[in-house]
């Protein structure tokens, strides 16, 4: 491989904008294609880009070109699992938007695939890789925080389930996210559970007790856009308890819709200290004193820059991946449990 990493871009939507623009701002990459069901997107995008790109319109033909050496997914759920495993096979290296599938069964498919080849397999995570929980991350590493043994996690929205598109219509856009595989949990609330995850040290679960439900999809109140409550087939709230092997635990809330105010948070409790992101807040006493420390980051810096550049350097420098499928099927693995936990109404055990 030469040493600029032409990538292609699969679904050019909110998510693979953004990341596509973090890439090609990386000195040592290029979009050098773009995959897409509609060409009117890919055109802006190329337009965007300020640079002739190929276009595709079929990922299984996308692949086949020897000219890309890496894709990032930022399709539908339900999509992920088949792109992912074709570009694998094809000896692409991929990144991939969140959650890593649409199921706990076609996750682990996908890291079964990458896995098995010689390939970097990556998740695209912002708020995993965003200036507040890399700052926490650090300090965590340094022991700051004493041993972290509890974490809570939450994503509420207001008026916040995505439009969505019905099963015979260009659903890219609308991520398909209010059909079955869709949902509150794997839209939102794997952010927040992803990077307290990781805070934690990323633990083994062992069990999952969760609720969740439909109380606004269905009746067409509070979507983003036109109400689609004849397409709607998921859950607009979860919550749920994780308790993992270790001892540790995290609660996490995500809802697409409340009568609260929104409010995107992580916190962390440690012997010593602890701390949360939003804003980024350390808790601690020293001197028989209770002290709130308000921190600001000197140099901010984009998610998906963060991530491009992660990436890259795996690729080329061959670093050890901070954010690989395999976490990304752990992660599904917990979503998918606080679901079936709240269906058969007892807590569920992951004994693998």
């Amino acid at each position: 491989m030469s040493q600029e990493v032409k990538v292609c871009v699969v679904g050019v939507g909110w998510v693979g904008i953004r990341q596509g623009r973090a890439i090609a701002n990386n000195p040592r990459a290029g979009i050098t294609a773009l995959c897409d069901v509609s060409e009117k997107r890919m055109k802006r995008f190329e337009e965007e880009l300020g640079k002739d790109v190929k276009l595709y319109t079929d990922y299984k033909e996308m692949v086949q070109d020897p000219d890309i050496d890496a894709v990032f997914v930022g399709t539908p759920n339900d999509t992920h699992s088949s792109i992912g495993i074709k570009a694998i096979q094809e000896g692409k290296h991929v990144l991939m938007t969140k959650p890593l599938a649409d199921s706990e069964e076609a996750a682990k498919k996908l890291v079964k695939e990458a896995e098995g080849k010689d390939v970097v397999n990556m998740m695209s995570l912002n708020i995993r890789f965003n200036d507040s929980c890399i700052y926490l991350k650090n300090l965590v590493n340094d022991g700051y925080f004493g041993d972290i043994y509890y974490a809570r996690a939450w994503y509420i929205r207001r008026n916040g389930i995505p439009t969505g598109y019905s099963k015979d219509q260009d659903a890219s856009s609308g991520q398909k996210m209010i059909q079955k595989g869709g949902g509150a949990l794997r839209d939102i609330g794997v952010h927040v559970l992803d990077a307290a995850w990781a805070l934690l040290g990323t633990p083994d679960p062992e069990f999952i007790l969760g609720i969740s439900g439909a109380e606004f999809g269905p009746r067409g109140e509070k979507y983003w856009g036109e109400p689609r409550p004849s397409d709607f087939e998921t859950h607009d709230y979860g919550s749920g308890f994780i308790k993992f092997t270790n001892g540790k635990g995290i609660q996490l809330d995500s809802f697409w819709s409340s009568h609260h105010p929104e409010e995107k948070q992580i916190e962390i409790f440690g012997t010593k200290a602890g701390g949360k992101i939003n804003p980024l807040t350390i808790f601690k006493g020293e001197h028989e004193a209770d002290q709130n420390i308000d921190v600001k980051i000197r140099e901010e810096r984009n998610p998906f820059e963060r991530i491009a550049d992660h990436f890259i350097e795996c690729i080329l420098d061959e670093k050890e991946c901070k954010a690989p499928f395999r976490h990304g099927y752990v992660v599904q693995r917990m979503l998918e449990a606080i679901l079936e936990s709240s269906e058969k109404g007892e807590p569920i055990y992951l004994d693998e």
